[in-house]
Protein backbone atom coordinates (compact mmCIF):
# COMPACT_ATOMS: atom_id res chain seq x y z
CA UNK A 1 0.00 0.00 0.00
CA UNK A 2 2.78 2.15 0.80
CA UNK A 3 4.57 1.97 -2.39
CA UNK A 4 1.44 1.73 -4.38
CA UNK A 5 0.41 5.11 -2.74
CA UNK A 6 3.55 6.95 -2.91
CA UNK A 7 3.41 6.38 -6.69
CA UNK A 8 0.10 7.36 -7.20
CA UNK A 9 0.69 10.39 -5.57
CA UNK A 10 3.61 11.21 -7.42
CA UNK A 11 2.18 10.65 -10.52
CA UNK A 12 -1.19 12.86 -9.76
CA UNK A 13 1.02 15.62 -8.43
CA UNK A 14 1.95 16.56 -11.81
CA UNK A 15 -1.71 17.53 -12.57
CA UNK A 16 -1.26 19.98 -9.89
CA UNK A 17 1.53 21.52 -10.73
CA UNK A 18 -0.23 25.02 -12.31
CA UNK A 19 -0.80 27.09 -9.46
CA UNK A 20 -4.48 28.79 -9.19
CA UNK A 21 -4.48 32.86 -10.02
CA UNK A 22 -4.30 34.52 -6.12
CA UNK A 23 -6.31 36.96 -7.00
CA UNK A 24 -9.31 35.34 -7.81
CA UNK A 25 -12.11 36.13 -5.94
CA UNK A 26 -14.22 33.32 -4.40
CA UNK A 27 -17.87 32.61 -4.27
CA UNK A 28 -19.18 30.31 -1.80
CA UNK A 29 -22.62 27.93 -2.59
CA UNK A 30 -24.59 31.17 -1.07
CA UNK A 31 -24.36 32.79 -4.63
CA UNK A 32 -22.80 35.87 -3.18
CA UNK A 33 -19.11 36.40 -3.90
CA UNK A 34 -17.30 36.39 -0.61
CA UNK A 35 -16.10 40.13 0.50
CA UNK A 36 -14.74 38.85 3.68
CA UNK A 37 -11.36 37.83 2.92
CA UNK A 38 -10.09 40.77 5.88
CA UNK A 39 -12.37 39.73 8.05
CA UNK A 40 -13.80 36.09 7.61
CA UNK A 41 -17.13 35.46 9.76
CA UNK A 42 -16.61 38.96 10.76
CA UNK A 43 -13.98 38.25 12.64
CA UNK A 44 -10.25 38.61 12.25
CA UNK A 45 -8.37 35.89 11.03
CA UNK A 46 -6.61 35.24 13.45
CA UNK A 47 -9.79 34.48 15.67
CA UNK A 48 -11.60 32.42 12.54
CA UNK A 49 -8.72 30.13 12.23
CA UNK A 50 -8.72 29.37 16.02
CA UNK A 51 -12.20 28.80 15.99
CA UNK A 52 -11.59 26.04 12.88
CA UNK A 53 -8.99 24.97 15.03
CA UNK A 54 -10.86 23.74 17.49
CA UNK A 55 -13.68 22.42 15.31
CA UNK A 56 -11.33 20.39 13.80
CA UNK A 57 -9.92 18.92 17.05
CA UNK A 58 -13.22 18.61 18.62
CA UNK A 59 -14.87 16.71 15.64
CA UNK A 60 -11.91 14.29 15.57
CA UNK A 61 -11.85 13.32 19.17
CA UNK A 62 -15.50 12.42 18.74
CA UNK A 63 -14.88 11.03 15.29
CA UNK A 64 -12.14 8.58 16.75
CA UNK A 65 -13.91 6.66 19.40
CA UNK A 66 -15.86 4.28 16.82
CA UNK A 67 -13.34 4.41 14.29
CA UNK A 68 -10.72 3.45 17.05
CA UNK A 69 -12.34 1.30 19.84
CA UNK A 70 -15.17 -0.32 17.84
CA UNK A 71 -12.97 -3.18 17.58
CA UNK A 72 -12.21 -3.70 21.60
CA UNK A 73 -16.09 -2.32 22.03
CA UNK A 74 -17.37 -5.91 20.07
CA UNK A 75 -15.06 -8.10 22.21
CA UNK A 76 -16.23 -6.26 25.27
CA UNK A 77 -19.76 -7.09 24.29
CA UNK A 78 -18.56 -10.63 23.48
CA UNK A 79 -19.14 -10.46 19.69
CA UNK A 80 -15.22 -11.20 19.28
CA UNK A 81 -12.59 -8.97 17.45
CA UNK A 82 -13.83 -10.47 13.87
CA UNK A 83 -17.03 -9.01 13.82
CA UNK A 84 -15.60 -5.50 15.08
CA UNK A 85 -13.25 -5.55 12.33
CA UNK A 86 -16.31 -5.80 9.25
CA UNK A 87 -17.87 -3.36 11.67
CA UNK A 88 -14.47 -1.43 11.34
CA UNK A 89 -14.45 -1.86 7.66
CA UNK A 90 -17.93 -1.31 6.98
CA UNK A 91 -17.81 1.86 8.62
CA UNK A 92 -14.41 2.93 6.55
CA UNK A 93 -16.10 2.22 3.22
CA UNK A 94 -19.03 4.20 3.99
CA UNK A 95 -16.74 6.90 4.70
CA UNK A 96 -15.56 6.84 1.08
CA UNK A 97 -18.91 6.77 -0.41
CA UNK A 98 -20.11 10.31 2.18
CA UNK A 99 -16.93 11.91 1.03
CA UNK A 100 -18.20 11.44 -2.76
CA UNK A 101 -21.88 12.18 -1.46
CA UNK A 102 -20.19 15.13 0.57
CA UNK A 103 -18.70 16.75 -2.12
CA UNK A 104 -21.67 17.08 -4.24
CA UNK A 105 -23.44 18.47 -1.43
CA UNK A 106 -20.83 21.26 -0.72
CA UNK A 107 -21.01 21.98 -4.37
CA UNK A 108 -24.30 23.30 -3.68
CA UNK A 109 -24.57 24.50 -0.25
CA UNK A 110 -21.39 25.49 0.59
CA UNK A 111 -18.58 24.57 3.34
CA UNK A 112 -20.25 25.67 6.34
CA UNK A 113 -23.49 23.96 5.81
CA UNK A 114 -21.64 20.77 5.13
CA UNK A 115 -19.70 21.07 8.32
CA UNK A 116 -22.84 21.77 10.22
CA UNK A 117 -25.34 19.20 8.68
CA UNK A 118 -21.69 16.44 8.85
CA UNK A 119 -21.27 17.19 12.78
CA UNK A 120 -25.13 17.02 13.57
CA UNK A 121 -25.35 13.67 12.16
CA UNK A 122 -22.16 12.17 13.55
CA UNK A 123 -23.50 13.23 16.97
CA UNK A 124 -27.03 11.19 16.13
CA UNK A 125 -24.84 8.22 15.17
CA UNK A 126 -22.82 8.74 18.05
CA UNK A 127 -26.21 9.24 20.51
CA UNK A 128 -27.39 5.48 18.77
CA UNK A 129 -24.36 3.79 20.40
CA UNK A 130 -25.98 4.16 23.70
CA UNK A 131 -29.23 2.36 23.56
CA UNK A 132 -28.01 -0.48 21.07
CA UNK A 133 -25.63 -2.68 21.34
CA UNK A 134 -26.57 -5.88 19.67
CA UNK A 135 -24.77 -7.13 17.07
CA UNK A 136 -27.00 -6.12 14.24
CA UNK A 137 -27.99 -3.04 15.54
CA UNK A 138 -24.24 -2.07 15.85
CA UNK A 139 -23.67 -3.37 11.83
CA UNK A 140 -25.82 -0.99 11.02
CA UNK A 141 -24.90 1.74 13.52
CA UNK A 142 -21.31 1.57 12.14
CA UNK A 143 -22.12 1.90 8.57
CA UNK A 144 -24.34 5.35 9.28
CA UNK A 145 -21.66 6.42 11.37
CA UNK A 146 -19.60 5.69 8.49
CA UNK A 147 -22.05 7.83 6.10
CA UNK A 148 -22.35 10.42 8.56
CA UNK A 149 -18.65 11.64 9.51
CA UNK A 150 -16.86 11.02 6.08
CA UNK A 151 -17.69 14.88 4.83
CA UNK A 152 -16.23 16.99 7.85
CA UNK A 153 -13.18 17.06 7.61
CA UNK A 154 -12.83 17.79 3.86
CA UNK A 155 -15.08 20.83 4.33
CA UNK A 156 -12.95 22.93 6.24
CA UNK A 157 -10.81 23.31 3.30
CA UNK A 158 -14.11 24.55 1.37
CA UNK A 159 -14.81 26.84 3.76
CA UNK A 160 -10.98 27.91 4.25
CA UNK A 161 -10.95 28.44 -0.11
CA UNK A 162 -14.43 30.39 0.62
CA UNK A 163 -13.80 32.66 3.42
CA UNK A 164 -10.07 33.65 3.20
CA UNK A 165 -7.58 34.83 0.56
CA UNK A 166 -6.25 31.79 -1.42
CA UNK A 167 -2.91 32.85 -1.11
CA UNK A 168 -3.12 31.87 2.55
CA UNK A 169 -4.79 28.59 1.88
CA UNK A 170 -2.35 25.96 1.84
CA UNK A 171 -1.35 27.01 5.61
CA UNK A 172 -4.51 27.25 6.63
CA UNK A 173 -5.49 24.13 5.47
CA UNK A 174 -2.36 22.63 6.71
CA UNK A 175 -3.35 23.49 10.53
CA UNK A 176 -6.57 23.05 10.43
CA UNK A 177 -6.05 19.59 8.81
CA UNK A 178 -3.22 19.23 11.87
CA UNK A 179 -5.59 20.35 14.43
CA UNK A 180 -8.14 17.26 13.04
CA UNK A 181 -5.32 14.39 13.34
CA UNK A 182 -4.08 15.82 16.44
CA UNK A 183 -8.01 14.92 17.85
CA UNK A 184 -7.93 11.57 16.10
CA UNK A 185 -4.92 10.88 18.65
CA UNK A 186 -6.28 12.68 21.47
CA UNK A 187 -9.38 10.63 21.05
CA UNK A 188 -8.39 7.02 20.30
CA UNK A 189 -6.49 7.57 23.47
CA UNK A 190 -8.72 9.16 25.67
CA UNK A 191 -11.38 6.89 25.20
CA UNK A 192 -9.04 3.91 26.09
CA UNK A 193 -8.11 5.77 29.62
CA UNK A 194 -12.30 6.58 30.27
CA UNK A 195 -13.17 3.00 29.47
CA UNK A 196 -9.70 1.90 31.74
CA UNK A 197 -11.32 4.09 33.97
CA UNK A 198 -15.22 3.36 34.04
CA UNK A 199 -14.52 -0.25 32.65
CA UNK A 200 -17.31 0.89 30.27
CA UNK A 201 -17.45 1.97 26.77
CA UNK A 202 -20.51 3.81 27.35
CA UNK A 203 -18.73 6.89 29.05
CA UNK A 204 -16.14 6.53 26.41
CA UNK A 205 -19.49 7.37 23.85
CA UNK A 206 -20.99 10.69 26.14
CA UNK A 207 -17.45 11.95 26.13
CA UNK A 208 -17.33 12.05 22.11
CA UNK A 209 -20.64 13.16 22.30
CA UNK A 210 -20.04 16.22 24.48
CA UNK A 211 -16.77 16.71 21.67
CA UNK A 212 -19.41 16.57 19.12
CA UNK A 213 -21.25 19.08 20.71
CA UNK A 214 -18.36 21.74 20.81
CA UNK A 215 -18.00 21.36 17.25
CA UNK A 216 -21.58 21.34 16.60
CA UNK A 217 -21.71 24.45 18.36
CA UNK A 218 -18.50 26.26 16.79
CA UNK A 219 -20.54 25.19 13.48
CA UNK A 220 -23.37 26.67 13.96
CA UNK A 221 -22.30 30.07 15.39
CA UNK A 222 -19.99 30.37 12.39
CA UNK A 223 -23.25 29.35 10.05
CA UNK A 224 -25.25 32.04 11.93
CA UNK A 225 -22.65 34.89 11.46
CA UNK A 226 -22.57 34.26 7.52
CA UNK A 227 -26.38 34.60 7.45
CA UNK A 228 -26.59 37.48 9.88
CA UNK A 229 -23.60 38.74 7.53
CA UNK A 230 -25.58 38.31 4.47
CA UNK A 231 -28.54 39.74 5.47
CA UNK A 232 -27.15 43.10 6.36
CA UNK A 233 -25.94 42.76 2.67
CA UNK A 234 -28.95 42.58 1.36
CA UNK A 235 -31.05 44.99 2.97
CA UNK A 236 -29.26 48.05 1.79
CA UNK A 237 -29.87 46.81 -2.01
CA UNK A 238 -33.90 46.43 -1.31
CA UNK A 239 -34.06 49.48 0.31
CA UNK A 240 -32.68 51.33 -3.06
CA UNK A 241 -34.53 48.37 -4.91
Amino acid sequence: MGIVCSIGMALFALFLRRRPPLNQITAPANGRPSTASEMPFGLTAGRAQSLLIVAGLACCVAMSMPQVHIVAYCVDLGFGPARGAEMLSLMLACGVVSRLISGVICDRIGGIKTLLLGSALQGIALLMFLPFNGLVSLYLISAMFGLFQGGIVPSYAIIIREYFPAAQTGRRVGAVIMATMLGMALGGWMSGKIFDVTGSYQAAVVNGILWNALNLSIATWLFLRVRRMNAAISAPSRVSA
